[in-house]
C-alpha cells in the first residue's frame, strides 16, 4: 500500500485563511467525485469558514478526559477506519491532550499518511521550529506548540495562503478573526503592522527555501547542468593565498546589489592531499565569508577549473569571482591559468576577475622543506656509491672475456638502482657517472683508455647514466612523497583531533594553548593581545608593555612576540608566542591553524561573557515589552468603567435614580479599586526587581491573618473556607505583604475553580516552619509548567486578556521569599492545584 500525499496550506499569521482555504480545496475534491471527510477543524466561531463544513462528512471527536476536565481531540482510529481518499485535519502543530494515542497532532497525521490517505493540513510560520525563537524575539509571545520543519517540508505540496498586513487588519476590525472585545487588543499587541510584516516576510523566505530546493530537486532528476538564474548566487573561489580577503569583500558587494543574493565560497584541494593552502588563511577568509553571511565550502579535484565550474552549476551559481593570476609571464605563455581556463568553459556564469596587489608580486616560492631520506640511509647510499663500484669492477674483471658489455652495464644499473633506493638521487646520479667512467676504462675497448672505439657502446653508456638518473629521480621523488604523505597524514589526525575537541566543547583557549604545548613539545605557549592605547610601531614587537597576557600554558610566557621563539600572527590584535625548539615549516603550518582556532575560541568566550552581561538588560527589556503588552487591556478596561460610570453620573440629560446612581459610584468603585490593586502589584513587582522592598517582620497569627485576607476578596470570598487551627504557632512575616499574597493566591484559586466548588486554605505546623495550603479544583497545571507558571505576566491556559496582566503568582512568590518563605506548586488529590506557602515560625519571645 502506497502511502498518502500530504498538502500543508502555510499562513504567516492567524486569519489569513489556511483553514478557509483547505475546506475549499475538499469541498472542490469533493466535486471532482473524490471521497473527502473532515477529521478535525478548528473554526473559531468564524461564520464564513462554519458554512464551508455545511454538507461534508465530519468524523467524530475522540473525548479525552484529564485532570477533571473534558476535551475533544482527532480521533485516528476512526479516520483510519473510514478509509477515505482525502482527510482535512487542521492545525498540524497541535498538542494533544495527555492520555492521547501520540502527543502531537502532526504524528497523528503522519499514521493516516502511513494508512494510503491523503491529508491536507494547515500550519502557521510561528509554529515551525526553525523560526520559533525568531517568532518570539519579533512578538514577545513565545510559541509552546511546534512542529519540526522537517515534516512540513516533506509534504508533497505546499501554499502559502499570503494576505497583506492591511488586509488582515481590516478583516480583524470587520469582526471576521476574533470576537468585537478582543480585536482592539489583538491589533495594539500581536497583529501590528510591523509583526505581521515581519511574519510575512519569514512565511515567504521559508517557501522560498522549499522551491530552491524543489528546482534543485527537478533540475537533478532530469540531468539539467546549465544554470537557471532563477536567483543571484555569486561563487568567489579562494586559494588561501593574501589576496582572498579582498577577493571575498568584492564578491559580498556584488552579492549586495541584488535583494535576496546568496554568497557562497568555495576552496579547491588537490586529489592526492599533499599540494594544499595554508590552513591559517583559509581558517581566517572562512570566517570572513561567514561574517559577511556567506556559506563556505570546500571540493577536492585536481582540475581546478573543472572543479570550480562543477560546483558553480551545481548550485545554480550565476556569477564567479576569480582573483587575477599570481603567476609569472613565461608561466602564463606555457599554460593558459585557472582564470583563463574557468572563462573559457564558464558558459552563462559571469566570471569576474578581480586584480589584487598580490597579482603584482608574482606566485611566492614555497618554503624548502626537508630532504625526502634520513641522514643515515644518505650516507649509507654514499657509502655504498663510493665503494660498490670498485668492488663491483673488481668481481667483474676476472669474467671480462666471457661478459658482453650490455650484460656488464646490467649489473651496473643494478647496482645504481640499489644506491637510489638506499641513499636517494644524488649518491645514484653520482654512481651512474662513477659506473660509466668504470666501464669505460675496464670494460670498453680499448680498455685501460678512456676513448671508445665503437659508437654503440658510447651510445650504451649515455643510456645507462639516463636510465640510472631516470630511476634515481624517481625513487627519490617516491621516497619524497610518502614522506609528505605521512606527515600529511599525522597533520590530519592532529587537526581532527583539535575538531573533536572542539566539538566536545573543550575549545576552551587554555585548553587549546595546553594541546600545542603538548603537541609541538614547547616550553610554553602564549596567547597576546595588543593594548587598546599602544600606538601600532614596528618596535613594539619587543615592548612588553605594549601587549597583554590573553592565556598562557607552560613555563614561562613570553611577555611579546619578539621574546619568543616562534611566533604566529593571528590578526591585528591577536598573536600566538612560543617557547622552546624553533619549529620547521610544516609543523609552523599546523600551529598556525591551531592559533586560528585559539582566536575563534576566544571571540566565542568573550561573546558568551558578553551575552551574560546583557541577558539582565535583556530580560528587563522583555519585561518591559511583555508589560506594555499586558496592561494595555487591563489598565484601559477599569479606567473606561470608571470614565463611563462618572461621565454618567456627571451628565444632566439624564435623571438618575438613587438605585442606578449607586450602582454607577458601586461600578466606578469597583473599577478603581481594580486598578488601584493593579499598580500596587506593578509597583510592589518593580521595588523586588529593584531590591527595594520594605519588610517587617514580625510573628502574626494565622487564625487572625487569614480570616482578614478571605474578607478582603469582597464577593469572592463566598467561594473560599478557610480551616486554620488556634493551635499553631505564630509565624515570622509581614502583616500587610502576607494577607497581599494570601488574597492574590485565593483570587487565582477561585478565578479558575468549577462553579459550585470552594477553595480551601488549610495550614500545618512543620518543626520550625508553618505550612499554607491554598487548594482548588480547576483543571490545574502540568508538571512541566511549575516553574513557568511564577514568570511575571504568564497566564498558562488563558488566552485572553480579562484575567489581569498575569502578576499575581510571580508576586507572591516574590512576597514570600522577600519574607523568608517560599512558595511552591503541587497537586491537588482528586483534581487541582494547590499552592503552599511556607513561612517560618517566629522565636518564643518575639
Amino acid at each position: 500500500m502506497s502511502r498518502g500525499r500530504l498538502r500543508v496550506y502555510l499562513g504567516a499569521a492567524p486569519g489569513v485563511g489556511k483553514t478557509y482555504a483547505m475546506l475549499g480545496e475538499g469541498r472542490r475534491a469533493r466535486e471532482r467525485g473524490r471521497d473527502v471527510v473532515v477529521g478535525l477543524v478548528e473554526t473559531h466561531g468564524r461564520p464564513r469558514t462554519a458554512a464551508l463544513l455545511e454538507g461534508m462528512e465530519i468524523i467524530p471527536r475522540r473525548t479525552v478526559v484529564h485532570r477533571g476536565a473534558t476535551f475533544t481531540e482527532l480521533d485516528v482510529d476512526a479516520v483510519i477506519a473510514r478509509r477515505p481518499k482525502v482527510a482535512l485535519i487542521d492545525e498540524l502543530a497541535h498538542t494533544n491532550v495527555p492520555g492521547s494515542k501520540n502527543v502531537k497532532r502532526w504524528q497523528d497525521v503522519d499514521e493516516i499518511l502511513d494508512a494510503g490517505i491523503d491529508v491536507v493540513s494547515t500550519v502557521n510560520i510561528q509554529h515551525l521550529e526553525s523560526v520559533n525563537d525568531v517568532v518570539q524575539e519579533i512578538t514577545g509571545v513565545p510559541q509552546r506548540e511546534t512542529v519540526p520543519d522537517e515534516v512540513v517540508r516533506r509534504a508533497d505540496q505546499i501554499e502559502l495562503v499570503d494576505m497583506s498586513p492591511e488586509a488582515l487588519r481590516r478583516r480583524m476590525a470587520h469582526g471576521n478573526v476574533y470576537a468585537p472585545e478582543k480585536v482592539s487588543a489583538a491589533m495594539s499587541n500581536y497583529f501590528r503592522v510591523g509583526n505581521l510584516t515581519a511574519l510575512r516576510e519569514l512565511a515567504l523566505l521559508w517557501v522560498a527555501g522549499k522551491v530552491d530546493d524543489q528546482l534543485d530537486r527537478y533540475r537533478a532528476d532530469h540531468g539539467i547542468a546549465t544554470t537557471w538564474e532563477t536567483r543571484e548566487r555569486v561563487v568567489v573561489a579562494l586559494t588561501g593565498g593574501p589576496e582572498g580577503d579582498t577577493l571575498v569583500r568584492r564578491a559580498a558587494r556584488i552579492a549586495a546589489r541584488t535583494k535576496g543574493a546568496d554568497l557562497l565560497a568555495v576552496h579547491v584541494t588537490s586529489a592526492d592531499g599533499l599540494a594544499g593552502a595554508d590552513p591559517a588563511s583559509l581558517a581566517r577568509q572562512r570566517t570572513l565569508v561567514e561574517d559577511m553571511g556567506g556559506s563556505y565550502h570546500q571540493v577536492v579535484g585536481d582540475d581546478v577549473p573543472r572543479a570550480l565550474l562543477d560546483f558553480a552549476r551545481g548550485v545554480n551559481a550565476t556569477q564567479l569571482v576569480l582573483g587575477a593570476s599570481r603567476r609569472g609571464r613565461f608561466a602564463q605563455v606555457l599554460s593558459r591559468g585557472v582564470g583563463v581556463e574557468t572563462t573559457a568553459r564558464s558558459g552563462s556564469i559571469d566570471v569576474h576577475m578581480i586584480t589584487h596587489e598580490e597579482a603584482k608580486r608574482g606566485r611566492r616560492r614555497p618554503a624548502r622543506t626537508r630532504a625526502a631520506l634520513t641522514r643515515t640511509r644518505r650516507a649509507s647510499g654514499w657509502a655504498l656509491a663510493v665503494a660498490g663500484m670498485p668492488l663491483l669492477t673488481a668481481a667483474l674483471a676476472p669474467f671480462r672475456d666471457m661478459l658482453s658489455l650490455p650484460s656488464e652495464i646490467l649489473f651496473f644499473l643494478c647496482l645504481t638502482v640499489g644506491v637510489a633506493l638506499v641513499g636517494g638521487m644524488w649518491p645514484a646520479i653520482t654512481a651512474a657517472v662513477g659506473g660509466s667512467l668504470l666501464l669505460n676504462w675496464f670494460f670498453t675497448a680499448p680498455v685501460g683508455e678512456f676513448t671508445i672505439a665503437a659508437p654503440e657502446n658510447l651510445f650504451a653508456l649515455v643510456v645507462f647514466v639516463l636510465v640510472a638518473a631516470a630511476v634515481s629521480t624517481i625513487v627519490d621523488i617516491a621516497a619524497r612523497r610518502t614522506r609528505e604523505a605521512a606527515r600529511a597524514g599525522a597533520d590530519a589526525e592532529l587537526l581532527s583531533t583539535m575538531a573533536g575537541h572542539v566539538l566536545r566543547g573543550e575549545a576552551a583557549v587554555s585548553s587549546l594553548l595546553e594541546r600545542m604545548r603538548e603537541t609541538f613539545g614547547l616550553t610554553s605557549v602564549t596567547l597576546l593581545e595588543r593594548r587598546p592605547e599602544a600606538a601600532r610601531a614596528p618596535d613594539q614587537q619587543s615592548d612588553p608593555d605594549a601587549w597583554r597576557i590573553v592565556a598562557t600554558s607552560g613555563g614561562a610566557p613570553a611577555t611579546c612576540p619578539g621574546r619568543s621563539d616562534t611566533d604566529v600572527v593571528i590578526d591585528e590584535e591577536l598573536v600566538l608566542a612560543a617557547r622552546g625548539e624553533p619549529l620547521e615549516a610544516a609543523d609552523r603550518t599546523v600551529l598556525e591553524a591551531f592559533a586560528a582556532e585559539t582566536a575563534v575560541a576566544l571571540r566565542q568566550e568573550r561573546l558568551q561573557q558578553e551575552a551574560e552581561l546583557a541577558r539582565p538588560l535583556a530580560e528587563a527589556d522583555r519585561m518591559r515589552t511583555a508589560l506594555l503588552a499586558a496592561v494595555s487591556h487591563d489598565l484601559r478596561t477599569p479606567l473606561a468603567s470608571a470614565k463611563a460610570a462618572v461621565e454618567s453620573l456627571g451628565s444632566t440629560e439624564v435623571a438618575w435614580s438613587e438605585q442606578d446612581r449607586s450602582e454607577l459610584l458601586a461600578t466606578a468603585k469597583e473599577s478603581l479599586d481594580k486598578l488601584d490593586r493593579l499598580v500596587a502589584n506593578l509597583l510592589d513587582m518593580s521595588r523586588l526587581q529593584a531590591g527595594v522592598l520594605g519588610v517587617s517582620a514580625q510573628p502574626l497569627a494565622l487564625e487572625e491573618i487569614v480570616p482578614r485576607a478571605i474578607d478582603d476578596l469582597g464577593p469572592l470570598r463566598d467561594r473560599v473556607e478557610g480551616d486554620v487551627s488556634v493551635e499553631l504557632p505564630d509565624v515570622l512575616a509581614d502583616p500587610a505583604l502576607l494577607e497581599r499574597v494570601l488574597v492574590n493566591l485565593m483570587s487565582n484559586a477561585v478565578r479558575f475553580s468549577p462553579p459550585g466548588r470552594t477553595v480551601l486554605v488549610t495550614a500545618s505546623g512543620h518543626g520550625d516552619h508553618v505550612e499554607i495550603r491554598v487548594m482548588d479544583r480547576g483543571p490545574g497545571i502540568p508538571p512541566e509548567a511549575h516553574d513557568r507558571v511564577f514568570q511575571p505576566f504568564q497566564r498558562l491556559g488563558d488566552r485572553d486578556n480579562h484575567s489581569g496582566v498575569g502578576l499575581g503568582l510571580a508576586l507572591s512568590r516574590g512576597l514570600a521569599e522577600a519574607m523568608g518563605g517560599t512558595l511552591v506548586p503541587d497537586e491537588t488529590p482528586g483534581g487541582g492545584l494547590t499552592m503552599i506557602l511556607t513561612l517560618p515560625v517566629a522565636a518564643p519571645g518575639r
